[in-house]
């Protein structure tokens, strides 16, 4: 895809709201936070660890932004992202400084973080300012994603983490990988929470509440995401 076309894939992303609106005032500098991630489904530990970014970082709003066809999943199983996106939106539509966006979801082929940003950056002005969130394990493999020096120039990145979590290996390849990566580690109690764990308690017939909204528990079961079992999901019976 050419700089134009780009430019105008990430123009007409702006005017559907999409994405959000910055950059007006050319005196102010804005930043947005993107939440990247399968969400497969999203959880808590998500919607937590954007929330203290968003605090801890003075952001303007986070985008919640489901992989389209994640490059490093090409050979799992991932939900379509028509799902995985309804359950974004759900569970971020009450929080004012959150956004669930389709453009990767949306977008054709394999998804890459480096195209991503490469596109929101040429969306915006140069005032608006791009910090990827993503959880501490996911930084030290970033230097090893496609095209990670336009990562690095292109966003700060942000690395949430659960308490106690070591930070050596994914300060260690940073630091070898030679490129200028600006880093940001947050420590965030809910990131004990992930997904793979709420897709198997769903085949178990065991409950999500309190691990992930109710409305997105809700497209769960009515959607039959998971293995669901339709007679003991959600049920507030106990089961040995």
């Amino acid at each position: 895809m050419d700089i134009d076309a780009a430019r105008e894939v990430a123009r007409r992303a702006v005017e559907r709201r999409d994405l959000p609106l910055l950059g007006q005032n050319p005196n102010v500098t804005y930043r947005m936070g993107i939440m990247g991630g399968t969400f497969d489904p999203i959880h808590n530990g998500h919607l937590v660890a954007a929330e203290q970014a968003f605090d801890d970082l003075n952001l303007d709003v986070v985008v919640f932004m489901p992989a389209g066809s994640p490059a490093f999943k090409q050979n799992k199983r991932v939900t379509m992202g028509e799902d995985r996106y309804a359950m974004t939106l759900l569970a971020t539509s009450d929080n004012p400084h959150f956004l669930a966006s389709r453009f990767e979801v949306d977008r054709e082929g394999i998804t890459y973080t480096a195209e991503t940003l490469e596109l929101l950056s040429l969306a915006y002005p140069p005032n608006v300012e791009l910090y990827f969130i993503t959880g501490a394990d996911a930084i030290a493999e970033v230097v090893t994603w496609r095209d990670a020096e336009k990562i690095a120039r292109l966003a700060h990145l942000v690395g949430a983490t659960r308490p106690g979590y070591d930070l050596a290996h994914a300060r260690n390849a940073i630091m070898a990988s030679g490129l200028d990566f600006d880093v940001t580690y947050l420590e965030v109690p809910a990131l004990a929470i992930s997904s793979s764990y709420l897709r198997e308690r769903v085949t178990a017939g065991q409950s999500l509440r309190y691990l992930t909204p109710d409305a997105v528990t809700g497209y769960i079961h009515k959607h039959h995401l998971y293995g669901v079992r339709p007679r003991r999901y959600g049920s507030t019976e106990l089961h040995d």
